[in-house]
């Protein structure tokens, strides 16, 4: 049995503010964490049958994760000039989707723990066919059409009743209670990650009877950026219609092709954020 494993580290156990995932903050310390909460979750998979792990790293520059210290028997995806963002590396030969250590979305529930969508500094709100998506209930959308089901989430206790919303039968291990976006009640890393091993192994358990999140037909894409320079510069690509200063819509054939679109404006609305050809994106 093959399990792709996508990871971020807003809800990795002991996170519970952004200060400490700056480089100029705890960040060595936090990577640190990070890893062992994936190490967790790959043993689990393995103690529930699983036969490869493969990791796609999917913070920030999405190369944080000390493969020097990550569980032997899988093998990571790292580095961020990626076509399919969070979800590179993921096709039909995968029999299961976790997520581990991912956030609430932007403009959820005030508790969720460093609350965004994909990219904090541009999105305020995505919309798929009509529905508020965060980055968890998107991907198991896209994994939806290579036929994976999405099977276990860690997080924070207001991220996993977010996504229990939208995805009943998931297993979710809590390793945290959401205060406010930068505040949280933690469980000691160790038995963070016990709970972790405990679930992730629960969830093999859902292969076979657990379905995709399937999205036939076309997809609509709604977009809310921060500010008006980002939506606005998106319609550099012709199918990207803006709807409002900040809001752009477009639509396309199937799911996947809509979140390679989807990242792309996301790409030229963070780089536009300061103005394209400013020192800083220089």
């Amino acid at each position: 049995m093959k399990i792709f494993i996508s990871a971020d580290i807003e809800g990795v156990s002991g996170v519970a503010t952004n200060v400490q995932l700056t480089k100029e903050g705890e960040y060595q310390r936090f990577r640190r964490l990070y890893t062992q909460d994936v190490n967790a979750a790959i043993a689990g998979a393995f103690d529930g049958g699983a036969t490869e792990v493969v990791v796609a790293d999917g913070h920030g520059n999405m190369s944080n994760i000390l493969i020097e210290e990550l569980d032997d028997r899988a093998v990571l995806i790292s580095g961020n000039n990626r076509v399919m963002c969070q979800l590179e590396g993921l096709d039909e030969s995968y029999d299961g989707l976790f997520f581990v250590g991912h956030h609430g979305r932007e403009g959820g529930d005030v508790r969720a723990v460093i609350n965004h969508t994909l990219a904090g500094i541009c999105v305020s709100e995505l919309k798929v066919n009509g529905t508020v998506l965060g980055e968890t209930q998107l991907n198991a959308r896209v994994a939806g059409q290579f036929g994976v089901p999405a099977l276990f989430i860690s997080g924070d206790d207001a991220y996993v009743e977010e996504v229990k919303r939208d995805l009943p039968h998931i297993e979710a291990a809590i390793v945290k209670w959401g205060i406010d976006r930068y505040s949280a009640k933690l469980l000691p890393p160790a038995k963070a990650q016990q709970i972790i091993r405990e679930k992730a192994k629960a969830a093999m358990g859902l292969i076979g009877t657990a379905k995709p999140k399937r999205l036939d037909g076309q997809v609509t894409f709604e977009v809310t950026f921060k500010n008006t320079a980002q939506a606005h510069m998106t319609t550099t690509i012709p199918l990207i219609e803006q709807t409002s200063p900040t809001t752009i819509r477009f639509t396309t054939a199937d799911m996947v092709t809509g979140y390679k679109l989807f990242w792309g404006c996301v790409i030229i609305a963070m780089t536009a954020t300061n103005g394209v050809l400013s020192a800083a994106n220089a």
